[in-house]
């Protein structure tokens, strides 16, 4: 989508992705880069104090059950499958897009990877379809989006109603055993690899990658070019449908590798699986301190994101409290981050 022209939220590294799409941003005068990287650490430490004060609540309404190790283990693998689906999140979101289609592409995709013919050619068959599944998800997303020209919230719209159909369709509203034992192995602590359970792994490495591709490539300083000021982008020679193109697919790509996670997880595919993930991954890249309006956004807060609501969700479970309790704290967590964003940006315009 076309965004109005440059502003004083757009400072610092976007302008200089503007100047020159292959070339790293420029350091400003007069203090410019330190004060963001003030701003950045001052956020980030923010989280770090939120995150300790949850696990500080946990250790003290449940201490036993919820400083056990094998709890502990549990809520990093199950912020693991939501945490990759973020990652590709905050790219989109960082571009100035959306996509509103990501728990319905995990549900596709962890369906279409658990079917009997998909089970025969064992581990890779599941794996390879489930990521190729996630991609021509994001790819349709992309094309409609990039090419034809559609409002992203639109377009993903109608791919989560259309792949929540497929899944549905699939399944025909069954259960899909997985039946392959190295696929169900990973899941068991037997894998684990010095106490840390094989999809934290994975998690880390996509979450890595996710860091060094934003931070320190083109495509990333592309990406915050983009959804800074498209227009400004496509005068200084960045194919800005390409690169949402890619972005969309990256969104994709990030879903079906979830999607395989969640099958090692739960030891099935099911069409409701990944339900509300697009409101979660969307919700813990907010709460990281990614831009709705696009042009900023960092890996590690939308982690921390994750890691928060993931940590609110067990600390709720273990104390006994409904889940429409659990919902009211997310929502006011949300309102609360959106507040300071706005109340942020309009410090930095005055």
């Amino acid at each position: 989508m076309t965004q109005p022209a440059p502003s004083a939220q757009h400072n610092g590294p976007d302008k200089g992705a503007l100047a020159a799409p292959s070339d790293p941003p420029p350091s400003k005068s007069g203090g410019g880069m330190p004060a963001l990287g003030l701003r950045l650490d001052v956020r980030i430490l923010s989280l770090l104090g939120v995150l300790a004060a949850l696990v500080l609540v946990g250790g003290i309404t449940e201490p036993d059950a919820f400083l056990d190790t094998g709890n502990l283990q549990l809520i990093l693998t199950q912020a693991s499958v939501i945490g990759v689906v973020t990652v590709g999140m905050t790219f989109v979101i960082i571009s100035g897009g959306i996509d509103l289609s990501v728990g319905a592409m995990v549900a596709l995709a962890s369906v279409w990877a658990t079917t009997l013919a998909t089970q025969e050619y064992g581990f890779a068959g599941i794996a390879f379809t489930a990521v190729i599944v996630g991609l021509a998800a994001g790819l349709v997303n992309g094309v409609l989006i990039a090419y034809g020209n559609m409002v992203p919230f639109i377009a993903t719209l109608a791919m989560l109603a259309s792949a929540r159909g497929l899944a549905l369709q699939i399944t025909d509203g069954k259960t899909q055993i997985v039946t392959v034992d190295s696929v169900l192995d990973l899941g068991l602590p037997d894998s684990y690899i010095l106490g840390i359970p094989p999809l934290v792994i994975m998690f880390a490495v996509v979450v890595i990658v996710g860091w060094l591709i934003l931070n320190r490539t083109t495509f990333g300083r592309r990406t915050v070019a983009v959804g800074g000021n498209a227009e400004a982008a496509r005068l200084a020679g960045i194919d800005v449908r390409r690169q949402r193109l890619y972005l969309y697919l990256l969104s994709g790509l990030c879903c079906g590798i979830a999607a395989f996670m969640l099958i090692v997880l739960a030891g099935s595919g099911q069409n409701t699986n990944g339900n509300l993930y697009e409101l979660d991954a969307i919700a813990a890249a907010i709460i990281g301190g990614t831009l709705l309006s696009g042009g900023r956004g960092t890996i590690v807060g939308s982690v921390l994101g994750v890691l928060i609501f993931t940590t609110i969700t067990n600390i709720f479970a273990l104390n006994n409290l409904q889940s429409d309790v659990q919902q009211i704290a997310k929502g006011a967590i949300i309102v609360a981050a959106v507040l300071v964003q706005g109340r942020t940006m309009r410090g930095r315009e005055t």
